[in-house]
This record gives structure tokens, C-alpha cells and sequence, in this order.
């Protein structure tokens, strides 16, 4: 597991004393369902949890002898439980318990990875109420296109960040299910209300057609949806990288007091946190694979997904949830340069209202590639120093004769771009 990138609660729940524990506590609550069923001593699961102090350095002893997980684990369980530890794995296989432990894990640090992902949806919420009135340059294929708002662009990630919180929702609900089934998960010693019952206490559904594992679709829906998270928030941090280039100098991460940029040059501020994000990203990105190869499985099971699993669910899950709280922290932080913002929009000197002028154009009667030549020769112009793409529109002979300068400036109006704004911010905007 990635320890670096791990908050104390994720560390916690990837831990051989977690696995462990849920293990027990699977055993147990198959032990007390059975228990009402008639079929073991009535005490028996309190007997026991009242007896076993689990050591994980005890049954990885074990397991060096038995080369088995689950058997070293039950060992130990007897060697302090006695007689009443007999009683339990009636009828189950090492499955039942593993997967089912398994998906008390990863629904626990999923959780945590949502609480992280929502406070980046917070972060970017309120950033975009913060800044729906100002205006900045909008980019297509990194060229000035038209104004847009700043708080669109924050806006935009919320807005994309709550389908990844769907895609999450979803697949933690369909990650929230076991099996008590046994063997090849047709209950040839169970019966299925003893499953029913063991993980009702345990807060997960019964698996409806098991073999001897939980079908690896639903853990591969869970990692498809943290690739996706993570694919956003790399596609923040892109931007946000894009935002910090000198030529642009817009938006800037925080930057701490004392920080340095570079060894050797003094003047440097580097966007780190966002460039460690993106590399961040491509890594969580990089467990989807796997996870998709591990619903191929032999007949009833084979074991190639578990040596998987055990990499990519810490890892996965810790980097995720690390990667939304570091964004988190840098949009709640970030650095607006307004003034800066506004020199970039007057580069051109107002060759981003050329499409309002090709429109007003074609409502006059001029056929839409006449105007767009017309408006095209213009800017053309304009780029090449020839004058200001204002000058060179109102001296145009077909532009002047249906635009008069009056018309004409009208059509130069920042507020026009932003007038739905409010409207767009609606959809993503809690509603107050």
C-alpha cells in the first residue's frame, strides 16, 4: 500500500488488523445467524468474540505453515476460543469470508474517498458563486474564442465533479453485497436465509448468483469510477497548470510563505501541486485496467484477481481520495489575477466579437460566407497590424454600409456574452 498518501482513517482500513477484524466479524455473524437458526449453541459468536484478541503477527506464523490465509486465521481464532471455535466456517469456504470482509473494506474507504470528493465539489461551488461576475478570456484549442465567466469555469468542474459523486454513489451500493453461499455458492450446507440473516447485521445484500466469489463486475464499476474522478481532477489541474503559464498568469495555486520554486532560479513559482496531481491521477487511472481483467475468472473461481486486489484497492482508494483533498485545498486557495485577466481579454483589441458581427451581418441580408469573408478579412487585417479590427470593420465598404459605427460598437458589449450566466449557475449552485 501507497503509506505516503494515506490519511490515518484510509491507513486504518487497509490494515492486517482491519482484514483481520472483518473477517471476524463475517465469521461471527454467520455464527449468530445460525445461532437463531437452531443449527449452533445459542452464545456461541459472544463466547468467542468475548475470548479472541486477534494478533496479525500470530497468524502470518501460521500462514507460513499452512500457506493459507483463511486456515492460519481460523487456527488462531481456536487457539483461544476452544471448543466454541468449532462452530464457526460451518459450511462456508474461505470466500464467503474474504469476499465479503472484502467488500466492508472497500465500501469504508470508499466513503472516505466521497467525503474528500465532496469537499472538492464545496471548494468548486463556491469559487464559481465567488467569481460569476468577472469576466475572462474563453479558450478553444488554447487560442482566445470568446469572454466567458470565471465562474463558469469552476462551475463547469462542480458540475462534473457531481456525476462523478453519482458514479460513485452507484457504485458503492452495487459494491455492498456478499456471499455465505459456500462452496461453488449454491448453499449445498447452508441454506440461504442463514446468508440473508449473517448480512443483514453485517449492512450488505445477499450476492443473487454467486459461484465460489462475488462477480468482479462490481469492484471493476468501483474502480471505473475512481478512474473517472480521477480523470476530472486531472483535467482541473491541466487547466490549472494552463492558467499559471507565464503568458497567462491568471490563476495561481497557493504558495507558501518561505516556498521555493527552484534551485537555481529565485523567481520561480512552479505549479507543483497541480502537476502532482496530474501525476497522481494517471496512476489511479492505471487500476482500471486490472480490475476489468479481474472479472475473467475459470469456471466457479480461480485466484489470479486476489493477488490484484490486494495492490490496487489500497492503493487506489488512498491516492484517490488524497488527490480530491489536495485539490480541494488548492481551488479553496487559489490566487485570482483580475487585472491580469482583464489585459489578456484586450489582446486582440476586440477580435473576439467577430462572431457578433458575422451574426449582425447575416440578419442584415448578406449571405453567411459573404459575411464571414467580409468580418475573416477584417481580423486578418487587423492581426497584421494593418489597424484595430474596429477601424478596419467601420472602413469596410459592405460592413460600414450595413453596420454604422453606433450599430457597430453596440456589438462590441462584454455584458452580452454573460447575460445567461445566472441561468447556467443555477444548475450547479445549491439552491439557497
Amino acid at each position: 500500500m501507497i503509506t505516503r498518501y494515506c490519511t490515518p482513517p484510509m491507513a486504518e482500513i487497509w490494515s492486517e488488523a482491519t482484514r483481520y477484524a472483518r473477517w471476524l466479524d463475517v465469521e461471527l455473524a454467520a455464527c449468530e445467524a445460525m445461532e437463531a437458526a437452531g443449527i449452533v449453541p445459542a452464545g456461541t459468536a459472544a463466547e468467542v468474540r468475548g475470548k479472541v484478541v486477534l494478533n496479525a503477527d500470530r497468524i502470518n506464523e501460521i500462514e507460513n505453515v499452512t500457506r493459507h490465509d483463511v486456515i492460519a486465521f481460523l487456527t488462531h481464532v481456536e487457539e483461544q476460543a476452544g471448543d466454541p471455535a468449532r462452530w464457526l466456517h460451518l459450511g462456508l469456504t474461505s470466500s464467503d469470508v474474504l469476499d465479503t470482509a472484502f467488500a466492508m473494506q472497500m465500501r469504508s474507504a470508499a466513503t472516505l474517498v466521497q467525503d474528500s470528493l465532496r469537499d472538492l465539489i464545496a471548494a468548486c461551488r463556491d469559487r464559481a458563486d465567488l467569481y460569476k461576475n468577472t469576466p475572462i478570456m474563453g479558450r478553444t484549442h488554447g487560442i482566445h474564442a470568446e469572454p466567458t465567466s470565471l465562474g463558469l469555469v469552476f462551475a463547469s468542474w462542480a458540475a462534473e465533479l457531481d456525476r462523478d459523486d453519482e458514479r460513485l454513489t452507484a457504485a458503492i451500493t452495487r459494491l455492498s453485497f456478499g456471499k455465505i453461499s459456500g462452496a461453488v455458492g449454491n448453499y449445498a450446507n447452508l441454506e440461504p436465509a442463514i446468508e440473508a440473516h449473517a448480512l443483514s447485521l453485517l449492512g450488505l445484500s445477499p450476492e443473487p448468483v454467486a459461484t465460489q466469489v462475488i462477480p468482479r463486475d462490481r469492484h471493476a464499476e468501483f474502480f471505473c469510477a475512481l478512474g473517472m474522478i480521477a480523470g476530472t481532477a486531472e483535467r482541473v489541474a491541466v487547466n490549472l497548470r494552463l492558467f499559471q503559464r507565464t503568458e497567462v498568469s491568471e490563476l495561481f495555486e497557493p504558495f507558501g510563505k518561505g516556498q521555493k520554486g527552484s534551485s537555481a532560479m529565485p523567481h520561480k513559482r512552479n505549479p507543483i501541486l497541480a502537476e502532482n496531481i496530474t501525476g497522481l491521477a494517471r496512476t489511479v487511472r492505471s487500476y482500471v485496467s486490472p480490475a476489468l481483467e479481474n472479472m475473467v475468472l475459470w469456471h466457479e473461481r480461480d485466484i489470479s484477481h486476489s493477488s490484484v486486489e490486494r495492490m490496487i484497492a489500497p492503493d487506489a482508494t488512498s491516492l484517490c481520495e488524497f488527490l480530491l483533498y489536495r485539490l480541494a485545498k488548492v481551488i479553496a486557495g487559489i490566487e485570482v489575477d483580475e487585472v491580469r485577466i482583464r489585459a489578456n481579454m484586450e489582446i486582440t483589441h476586440g477580435l473576439v466579437f467577430s462572431e457578433a458581427v458575422l451574426l449582425a451581418l447575416v440578419r442584415s441580408g448578406q449571405p453567411r460566407q459573404k459575411a464571414y469573408e467580409a468580418v475573416q478579412r477584417c481580423a486578418m487585417a487587423a492581426r497584421a497590424g494593418q489597424g484595430t479590427f474596429f477601424d478596419l470593420l467601420s472602413r469596410d465598404p459592405l460592413i460600414s454600409e450595413l453596420l454604422p459605427p453606433r450599430e457597430l460598437d453596440q456589438l462590441f458589449d462584454l455584458n452580452h456574452h454573460l447575460r445567461h450566466v445566472p441561468t447556467i449557475l443555477k444548475r450547479v449552485l445549491p439552491k439557497e
